[in-house]
């Protein structure tokens, strides 16, 4: 999908020789026709195996808290437990927690030390402790972060933390007078300071200080929680799976479509024109297109693979992306389609499966990039062309929203069909594949003249003679060519005594057949340098 096929990346890459019965348009085009056909059958055709969510497939911290903006829970379990969190219990918050209670000890304490005054965290005013003070002075102790806001927070029950021990830390438990914190109630800081302009400058930037220092250490908690438990990876690797696959399925099933339709059309070529003979070509064409499609196995897999290795990728990657901001259904898209452009020009870079040139192979590359852009902007397209449609045939009661669904996908097909026709045309133009060729085979040049300058010099360092050596070598490379293909034992005794005498090595026995010095007791080996 959204790449050249096997064979034309073959015949492109090893030169293509067009019909000369018919003109170099005619024949390219029809080479190209089966890559468009086969990225919009796949693109447009078959991507309903694939349902692209808002928000991506995998709960984030992030998304759950926009709710139908960041797409809801998608995990059926992380929504019942939000669900089954049970009623808000004050109590639980406040005084049956240890941690609350140990602090307004430590507290009454320090203030008896200190003669009864303990310092505002928000006025800086000193307060007391006593049920006969007035709620200006009177000392209490404030939740930073509301504890209502901690229970309800749906990336804390993502998370699996305690609300209670949340809202209990440190940082999040500051003192201050009974006035001002019974007129928080639960209004988070910023929201309080926006409904009271009236409050000083100085109290208003000491309540925004602690309120930042509260919230960055609840979210680092809550992330670090979620995102390094086995919840979360579990569920990431499962969805990633459940994409792989269906992308490998996409793909594969779009080769063996693309075959079909090419067979088809190939019978109806030739069929009588009759309807009888029609049918029975379309029968012959779509037996055929099987046939072929299963006999070439090796493609199958080959586009099952790159489908589900994209397909993986690409749900970590929008996985990844969700924990940051919240991804849009067209915006998922996208994603799959680039990396399925990747992973294939990636393939063809480093695995080189035709052996092809490195000008060639990079060409053959970059036509399977712009095939993917084109795929890619005939989505933006379709998806543009979809939201304009909208207010005028989308909203026609029975078959409106079908009409609109029809006329955006053609828009994207056809967008995507002009594009990667233009683009493929472009790359194997003769100035841009010549000027392509031409670069990359002067570097390659100017890297081996390097190269040599470079042995010749240390050759000259060691006061070696870097052409005898090279003689000597490229001699004893030959001698263990040949040596290779000797094809029995008498060929091989041979060739052993050309090499002898090539390199100048004496025989030990003499000009005597080795049998003949070997029964001779008397025979010594000489050996000579």
């Amino acid at each position: 999908m959204l790449v050249a096929s096997q064979s034309l990346q073959t015949k492109l890459g090893n030169g293509f020789d067009p019909d000369p019965e018919n003109s170099v348009f005619y024949s390219l085009f029809k080479e190209y026709e089966r890559v468009i056909f086969q990225s919009v059958i796949t693109s447009f055709g078959l991507d309903g195996l694939i349902k692209d969510r808002l928000g991506g497939d995998v709960d984030t911290v992030l998304n759950v808290r926009k709710g139908d903006e960041g797409g809801g829970f998608k995990n059926q379990s992380n929504e019942a437990a939000y669900k089954n969190r049970g009623p808000f219990k004050e109590k639980d918050y406040r005084d049956n927690n240890k941690n609350f209670r140990n602090i307004k000890r430590d507290a009454r304490e320090l203030a008896r030390e200190n003669k009864g005054v303990i310092k505002d965290e928000y006025t800086g005013e000193n307060l007391v402790f006593s049920k006969y003070a007035p709620p200006g002075v009177k000392a209490e102790l404030d939740h930073v972060i509301p504890a209502k806001a901690i229970y309800d927070d749906k990336g804390r029950v993502l998370s699996g933390l305690s609300g209670s021990e949340l809202a209990n830390s440190p940082e999040n438990l500051k003192f201050t007078n009974k006035s001002l914190n019974a007129s928080m109630r639960a209004d988070e800081i910023p929201d309080y300071i926006e409904k009271h302009p009236e409050l000083p400058d100085e109290t208003k930037a000491k309540m925004m200080e602690h309120y930042n220092n509260a919230k960055k250490q609840y979210e680092e908690k809550i992330n670090r929680a979620y995102y390094t438990s086995p919840k979360f990876w579990k569920n990431s690797g499962l969805e990633a799976g459940k994409v792989g696959f269906k992308m490998g399925l996409r793909q594969t099933l779009g080769f063996v479509m693309t075959e079909v339709w090419f067979a088809v059309k190939d019978e109806l070529a030739t069929a009588a024109d009759n309807f009888e003979a029609k049918l029975k070509a379309i029968a012959e064409g779509i037996k055929r297109g099987f046939v072929r499609a299963i006999d070439n196995f090796r493609e199958l897999i080959r586009k099952f693979g790159e489908g589900a290795v994209a397909g993986v990728l690409s749900s970590l990657s929008t996985t990844f992306c969700n924990i940051f901001f919240t991804t849009a259904k067209n915006v998922v898209r996208i994603i799959r389609l680039t990396w399925s452009s990747i992973v294939e020009a990636t393939r063809i870079l480093i695995y080189n499966p035709d052996h092809l040139p490195f000008s060639e192979r990079m060409q053959a590359a970059l036509k399977i990039i712009a095939t993917g852009a084109s795929v890619v902007l005939g989505t933006m397209v379709q998806d543009a062309v979809h939201k304009a449609l909208l207010p005028h045939i989308g909203i026609i009661p029975g078959f409106g929203e079908t009409l609109q669904t029809i006329v955006s996908v053609f828009a994207g097909s056809l967008c995507t069909g002009f594009l990667t026709v233009s683009l493929l045309f472009l790359i194997d133009s003769d100035p841009f594949s010549g000027y392509l060729t031409k670069a990359i085979d002067e570097k390659i040049a100017d890297y081996k003249r390097q190269a040599r300058l470079f042995e010749e010099h240390a050759a000259k360092l060691k006061g070696l003679d870097i052409a005898k050596f090279e003689e000597e070598t490229a001699l004893y490379h030959n001698l263990a060519l040949n040596i290779e293909t000797a094809k029995d034992d008498r060929e091989l005794n041979r060739l052993l005594k050309e090499a002898m005498e090539k390199i100048g090595i004496s025989i030990p026995w003499g000009d005597t057949s080795l049998g003949a010095f070997i029964n001779d007791a008397s025979a010594n080996l000489r050996f000579e340098a």
